[in-house]
């Protein structure tokens, strides 16, 4: 419950015990073993920042955290406590304004980011990339920016790595080099995230983090909760969330110095499961952030089962210490609960370390800053109630808060024009200009057959011509030669005819002359008649 600038978390000895609002940015931590209260705790604490006007960030892990939404339940039980911690006036049984998100949409608002949000580095450390394939994408992003390519969801990722890899040779002197291997590895690393559910983180619209700063009509801190159910269990995914989360926080907000209230509040619940097997870049991110986001007006709380879950070099930062009941079965366990006792200022009257092993349900060892930043001594505390109820609210109600909540802008994703559709539009345009040119290449080589076709027949037509030509040209003259010899044979014959009368009228003459002369005078008679 909050009053006069402190939340009243409960009672010590009789004592009301006070976190002072304006130390609630020192980030702090709420620790204990499962069915100890941790809950309930994290609970009353989001609902006094709530009503202190402070907005809130849950992880909801378990899913019982969403009856935040609806009024408690009068019973005999509560009853008995609100007269146990004296806030019979005080107390009321309301529901807090709350909005629900979740990555996968369906239990609350989808949370989306853009693959250009979340960077080349962060996604490279998230999915695990060496330097040789940190450097290909981060050409990647270069080109993406040159080419003016949005990447917003991971089809526009592996479009442009696609369009890299046809296109390397022409990159190479401009960029460097892009090998196959590096494209195909970083395109392995995509899949497991986009089977996780990175398909529908990556999109837009994408989440405006002043969406989380907000209060409602009353003034009253917007409770947002994320429900981790499913997401926890997807760690690539998880991770990415994460990593983006703090990224934004530490970029975005601008500084607020120590303000009178914090800006905004986060709670991690099952906070072991953030830190268990996370990627080194996540605890890096972690790490940084509660160090300086402080000054941003941010207070950072996380709940787990052991302080031992948080790394040194976050929990050293956590000021503000809820400690519930430890077990300690076992030599392990046991070292835990005496570094969890160390841990705190020593108070006089107890052994820390003692009691941390009896507390009941609902007490806790409790130490907050002072007004003056100075950690107090720790106490047995007795927790006080939350005001809304103990258990998940109804999807009614669910759905009731998510219609009047003013965030359903997110509700349907929009696949606005891209990388994917750029160049997708890109090479379907390659293609058929590829198909343009191989059909004219193909009119031109019908073109060139049927040209050297055509010549080959004119070639035939020539050679046939000149064939029946020369054929024409031997019988004509054959029949001349032959013509010419019937001539000669005719001529021959007639000379013949007439060398032969001629022999016959010699012989006539010849006759005559003998019968009429002498000898001497017929041979000269006769070469008289027949000289040339």
């Amino acid at each position: 419950m909050f009053s006069d600038g402190k939340i009243y978390m409960g009672l010590a000895n009789g004592e009301r015990v006070y976190l002072p609002l304006n130390m609630c940015n020192r980030h702090g931590l709420i620790a204990g073993a499962s069915g100890t209260g941790k809950t309930i705790t994290m609970k009353v604490m989001a609902e006094s920042f709530a009503d202190a006007g402070v907005p809130v960030f849950l992880c909801d892990v378990k899913g019982d955290v969403s009856g935040m939404a609806t009024a408690g339940e009068k019973n005999d039980g509560m009853e008995k406590r609100i007269d146990k911690f004296g806030i019979r006036d005080e107390f009321q049984y309301k529901p807090y304004s709350t909005t629900f998100w979740d990555v996968y949409g369906e239990n609350g608002h989808p949370v989306r980011v853009t693959v250009s949000d979340m960077g080349p580095d962060l996604l490279s450390r998230l999915l695990g990339l060496s330097e040789a394939q940190e450097g290909v994408l981060n050409i990647a992003f270069k080109i993406a920016d040159d080419k003016g390519l949005l990447l917003i969801d991971l089809k526009d990722l592996k479009a442009l790595l696609n369009y890299l890899s046809d296109h390397r040779e022409e990159f190479l002197t401009t960029y460097g080099n892009i090998t196959p291997q590096s494209i195909g590895a970083i395109i392995r690393a995509i899949l497991p995230l986009e089977s996780q559910g990175g398909d529908l983180f990556f999109g837009e619209p994408d989440l405006d983090i002043f969406d989380w700063i907000r209060t409602d009509m009353y003034g009253k801190g917007m409770i947002n909760m994320l429900d981790c159910v499913k997401l926890v269990h997807n760690p690539k995914l998880y991770a990415s969330f994460m990593l983006w989360l703090m990224a934004e926080l530490f970029e975005r907000l601008p500084e607020a110095g120590d303000a009178e209230k914090p800006k905004l509040v986060f709670f991690f619940d099952e906070a072991h499961m953030l830190f268990t097997d996370a990627p080194k870049v996540l605890l890096q991110k972690i790490e940084q952030l509660v160090k300086l986001i402080r000054s941003k007006g941010v207070g950072i709380y996380f709940v787990t089962q052991s302080p031992s879950d948080i790394p040194d070099s976050v929990l050293a930062q956590l000021s503000n210490r809820v400690q519930h009941a430890l077990r300690a079965y076992t030599p392990a366990e046991q070292k835990a609960v005496r570094a969890a006792a160390t841990s705190f200022r020593a108070n006089p009257e107890f052994k820390t370390e003692q009691v941390i092993m009896e507390l009941g349900v609902g007490e806790a060892l409790t130490s907050f800053l002072d007004d003056k930043g100075i950690p107090s001594i720790v106490q047995y505390t007795k927790i006080i109630c939350p005001q809304s109820l103990m258990a998940p609210c109804d999807d009614s109600v669910r759905r009731m808060m998510m219609k009047a909540d003013g965030m359903s802008k997110y509700d349907t994703m929009v696949d606005n024009e891209s990388a994917y559709e750029l160049l997708a539009a890109a090479k379907e345009k390659a293609e058929e200009e590829a198909k343009l040119e191989a059909e004219r290449a193909q009119l031109q080589k019908e073109r060139e057959e049927w040209e050297k076709q055509k010549a080959k027949e004119e070639e035939e037509a020539r050679k046939k011509r000149e064939k029946e030509e020369e054929a024409a040209r031997k019988k004509k003259e054959k029949e001349e030669e032959a013509a010419k010899r019937k001539k000669e044979r005719e001529e021959e014959a007639k000379k013949k005819k007439k060398d032969a009368a001629a022999e016959r009228r010699k012989a006539k003459i010849e006759t005559q002359l003998i019968s009429t002369g002498g000898q001497i005078l017929k041979r000269g008679l006769l070469n008289t008649l027949f000289k040339k």
